[in-house]
């Protein structure tokens, strides 16, 4: 499709190019990818080539498309910070990068903040229009707003209605900022301690309050808060090092009481999720809303059963009405019944008449997504044993069929089926799939575990505690191990794991909300008893040991 630049997009009569080509300049934003803007998003899934700025773009395009790391496919990336021979591109040299692409391919050119805030993008849009290569532009959410607000510094108040940016790259005339404006400043941590000198001679209160957030945005962000009169020093002190974007004014002091980035529960916390990749999204999704840098490390491998042909039995069986119930222990028993049905050309219809029983609400929604609704979930626990206890006997007179078919897991535990037999029933207990401990994770990661690198291990089930420590040991001491039930608790202390954090309920989500209740305590005893807040892999264990026992 030729693509046709309206002259509003650059204000020429270029603009009437007939190149295949099309080139859009993208603010990824200031580094949390939650911040990109939908039409981002969008034009990221669909580009051919994406030119990026920083050496985190490209986890960011791996994150917005799905891609897991190593994983083929996707876009070509071109580095455009750095040529081939690995020299920084001047600003022209990166504009001819994206116009030799943009005559011909669908272009994303990812740029750090906004593309016309601060940065390179007009020189580079200028390029386009003298090539007739048709532009546009999709703002980005800018560090110089986004950082402090992450920090807790409003930038305006009713107090306080006045603000200038400045680049401290090139001299300044810091007599032209002697007000008590607030005062934004980029690229100015090598300097700050010049340019405080010059504020205060220029008649600014040394006492005057200085904010320095690093790497704003991100669970890596830090706040330093100081004075003009000690800004440099405390800067050296803390070695602070850019990136960081640095407040001036009165409104940094209301940090103290707006401080929500840093102050969240798990902030920066580098937290294990030993699950399989399909069942790790909503427990990492609820980590990262507290603060949690989660890494997924798969432990299981779920694969098809060895023999199909006793699960195939056992659908035909379902469809010529051969059971009174089916009962689902897990999602991944739904997705198994769901794809032998679809091998077969069959849908939920094959369903009717049949009572459904589903072991938890996750289960439960499981069976929604595919149009069906469970008639018994446990109105208790939500278990094998949650779900005996709500199961009603068997009743010749009620029922016309005794048999129940139960799809699991190959190496699920006896108990529901014994259970279902005492209560009258009779159970067709089918290995609908089979749980396989998965490879090994990459040598850096089993050393992160074994030394005390993560801060937190989040074990599900039985057979991830057992798989964790068969493919990669034991969590160092200094680990905090959350669990999701009491089962999974008793085989952690077996395979020598203290216990810090009990889910509760059995449920994903009450875990991590655990989890966080404890971070956030830990937190508070830090601050009443005036330590600074560290992660548990920041502290050793005999250390950790002295302070639970005060």
């Amino acid at each position: 499709m030729t693509r046709v630049q309206t002259p509003q997009a650059t204000g020429t009569e270029q603009g009437k190019a007939a190149t295949p080509g099309w080139v859009s300049f993208v603010g990824s934003g200031p580094g949390d990818p939650g911040l990109l803007t939908v039409r981002a998003v969008e034009l990221i899934q669909t580009a051919e080539v994406i030119v990026t700025e920083a050496p985190d773009h490209v986890d960011l395009v791996r994150l917005v498309l799905g891609l897991p790391l190593g994983a083929e496919g996707g876009p070509e990336i071109v580095d455009g910070g750095f040529g081939e021979d690995g020299q920084p591109l001047t600003h022209a040299a990166r504009a001819k990068v994206v116009v030799r692409h943009g005559k011909k391919q669908r272009v994303v050119r990812l740029m750090t903040g906004d593309p016309f805030l601060y940065a390179s993008g007009p020189e580079e849009a200028q390029a386009c229009v003298k090539a007739g290569v048709g532009f546009e532009v999709v703002p980005g959410v800018s560090s110089v707003s986004a950082v402090p607000a992450y920090a807790g510094i409003p930038l305006t108040t009713k107090r306080h209605r006045e603000m200038a940016v400045v680049t401290c790259g090139e001299k300044v005339d810091w007599t032209a900022y002697a007000d008590d404006r607030t005062l934004v400043l980029l690229s100015g941590v090598g300097s700050i301690g010049e340019t405080a000198a010059a504020l205060i001679e220029a008649g600014r209160s040394p006492e005057t309050p200085v904010a320095v957030t690093r790497v704003g945005t991100t669970t890596e962000q830090q706040t330093l808060i100081s004075t003009l009169a000690a800004i440099a020093a405390d800067v050296r002190s803390a070695r602070i090092a850019p990136p960081a974007i640095i407040v001036i004014g009165d409104v940094v002091d209301l940090r103290q009481t707006l401080s929500w980035f840093e102050t969240k529960p798990l902030f920066g916390w580098r937290a294990l999720v030993p699950r399989t990749k399909e069942q790790a999204g909503s427990l990492s999704r609820r980590l990262r809303e507290y603060g949690a840098v989660p890494e997924e490390v798969p432990t299981i491998s779920v694969e098809p059963p060895r023999n199909p042909l006793q699960m195939d039995k056992a659908v035909r069986g379902l469809v010529e009405g051969r059971y009174e119930w089916i009962a689902f222990t897990s999602v991944n028993a739904v997705k198994a019944v769901r794809e032998k049905f679809e091998d077969y050309g069959l849908d939920a219809r094959a369903f009717s008449g049949l009572k459904i029983a589903a072991v938890g609400d996750k289960t439960a929604r499981a069976i929604a997504d595919w149009g069906l609704r469970a008639d018994l979930v446990p109105s208790g626990e939500q278990s094998a044993a949650g779900l005996l206890e709500d199961w009603p006997p068997y009743d010749d007179v009620l029922d016309p069929i005794n048999r129940v078919f139960l799809p699991r897991a190959d190496i699920a535990t006896e108990n529901l089926v014994a259970g279902l037999i005492d209560l009258g029933w009779e159970c067709d207990d089918v290995t609908a799939y089979r749980t396989v401990r998965a490879t090994p994770p990459p040598a850096p990661v089993r050393d992160a575990i074994k030394t005390g690198k993560f801060d937190a291990v989040v074990f599900t089930s039985s057979s991830t505690v057992r798989n964790l420590v068969g493919i990669a040991g034991k969590p160092h001491p200094s680990t905090i191990i959350a669990v999701i039930g009491p089962a999974t608790a008793k085989t952690a202390e077996e395979h020598g794991l203290r216990v810090d954090v009990l889910a509760p309920s059995p449920d994903v989500e009450v875990l991590v909300d655990a989890l966080a209740d404890f971070g956030a305590s830990r937190r508070l005893a830090m601050l009443e008893a005036g330590e600074p807040v560290t992660r548990p892999s920041e502290r050793t264990a005999s250390g950790r040991r002295k302070a639970r026992a005060k």
